[in-house]
């Protein structure tokens, strides 16, 4: 900063002082920074464990309690729906609250909450099962938002001009958490009964308080008067709101739909049905790092990246039936190519998203800072959590009716929606933008340029 009030040559300092000056603080900042990761690392894969070790064995379980397949079905939904409210109202109050204190405190209640589920095997059937279970589940869902709202918040305050190329890599422990959760927990089930795989997991999260209350650096922020409605009432967080939604909503669609059909149509045995999830999980996860690291290195081509990602993922899940129109007989190794495929447009779509958020906020003028960190990661959370929930609803009720090769189909729909969408209103702001720099630049005559010629000499 002294650099900047010296004299002499003035201008021409700062540019050259700058790198210096910001060598030095990276440097500074690298033992904090890698803390900062691992914190959010275990957090992103101890989370994701625990939301996918029920599917292999809870419904089964809390059919025998007495709760229906609709029941199973909410008590899953519910936690997309706590999660969406929770996540706006933790992201407005981050600053007041603290984001190290949430994301600690996050995790405390993730950890106690999962133990809980073990024991729920011990509550008489019937009405009372049914009842803990979604008061369990809903508080599973507060832990998840505050903690994931937080690490959100965190990791960009920490890493300011390369939050894509980070939220990429660490996306590699999210798909790890995805995919080793039902191999994992139905492994337990199956050899110590139901109480052990939610015990282990749920003591391994609170194991992880502590070490992360001292690994994970405190930022120090002022509350700002910006509020969500602000920030969301921006067309252009608008649409990017809908590409979250949408990706979602395509994705969650997945989980109640695909393993049935994968045994109905392909006739695979019920160990087999992991392996083909296999193929979208490790796609997305192993392209996000190269997709963040793009976004980052060439803002320009978020956008880009964005859409052509919609627009990928819609012909993807139009092809996964594939949809009865096409005439095109399913066959395992075209459903498995569909899924590596959808992974990567995923990533391709969902990377970008906040950064871009965090841009045109700033264009915006909102102010930058932890509380403005804050709106965006619950934003985002709230709205990836929306599309959680319709994703299988909408999904469950459309398989039922038309079938998966339809349904499918429709639902990839979202994603053209939010493709055309965002790809449109970026098209209409670049030929905007180009217009106004051509009346605030008007052409200069020749009898001007002679005077301003004249005038120099």
């Amino acid at each position: 900063m002294g650099s900047r009030d010296t004299g002499g040559a003035g201008p021409l300092r700062p540019p050259d002082s700058m790198p210096a000056a910001l060598g030095e603080e990276s440097r500074r900042l690298t033992r904090e920074q890698l803390f900062t990761m691992v914190a959010t690392a275990s957090i992103n894969f101890s989370s994701m464990i625990c939301y996918s070790i029920l599917g292999p064995f809870f419904p089964a379980e809390a059919e025998k309690k007495g709760a229906s397949n609709t029941i199973v079905g909410l008590i899953f939904g519910c936690f997309a729906l706590v999660n969406f409210s929770t996540s706006l109202i933790l992201g407005n109050y981050l600053t007041q609250i603290g984001a190290k204190f949430m994301f600690v405190a996050g995790m405390f209640v993730s950890g106690c909450v999962t133990i809980l589920f073990g024991i729920l095997d011990k509550v008489p059937n019937g009405p009372m099962f049914i009842g803990f279970c979604f008061l369990v589940r809903a508080m599973d869902a507060v832990g998840f938002a505050a903690a994931m709202t937080a690490s959100f918040s965190i990791l960009a305050k920490a890493f300011p001009n390369n939050i894509a190329t980070v939220m990429g890599s660490l996306e590699i422990f999210t798909g790890l958490g995805l995919v080793l959760g039902p191999p994992l927990g139905g492994f337990l089930y199956q050899s110590f009964g139901y109480e052990v795989p939610f015990i282990t997991l749920g003591c391994v999260v609170l194991v992880l308080v502590p070490v992360n209350m001292c690994m994970l650096p405190k930022y120090d922020s002022t509350p700002s008067k910006e509020s969500f409605w602000k920030l969301i009432l921006l067309p252009k967080v608008l649409l990017l709101c809908l590409t979250i939604f949408s990706l979602s909503a395509c994705l969650g669609f997945l989980d109640p739909t695909m393993s049935l059909f994968i045994l109905k149509k392909f006739k695979l045995p019920a160990g087999y049905v992991g392996l083909v999830f296999l193929g979208l999980a490790l796609s997305y996860s192993l392209s996000s790092p190269l997709l963040g690291l793009l976004s980052d290195k060439l803002p320009h081509l978020r956008k880009w990246l964005m859409v052509s990602g919609s627009l990928i993922t819609a012909l993807c899940f139009f092809m996964l039936g594939p949809a009865p129109v096409l005439h095109i007989e399913s066959q395992l190794w075209m459903f498995v190519l569909v899924l590596v495929l959808i992974g990567f447009s995923l990533g391709m779509s969902a990377i970008p998203v906040f950064p871009e958020i965090l841009q045109c906020a700033y264009e915006n003028g909102f102010e930058e800072g932890l509380s403005l960190l804050g709106l965006v990661s619950g934003l985002f959370s709230a709205m990836w959590s929306l599309g959680a929930f319709m994703g299988p609803t909408l999904g469950g009720f459309l398989n039922e009716k038309l079938g998966f090769e339809w349904a499918s189909a429709i639902q990839g729909g979202w994603a053209l929606l939010s493709g055309l969408a965002i790809g449109i209103f970026y098209i209409a702001e670049a030929t905007r933008r180009s217009s106004s720099s051509s009346l605030q630049n008007p052409p200069v005559d020749n009898e001007e340029r002679t005077h301003l010629l004249a005038s120099e000499t």
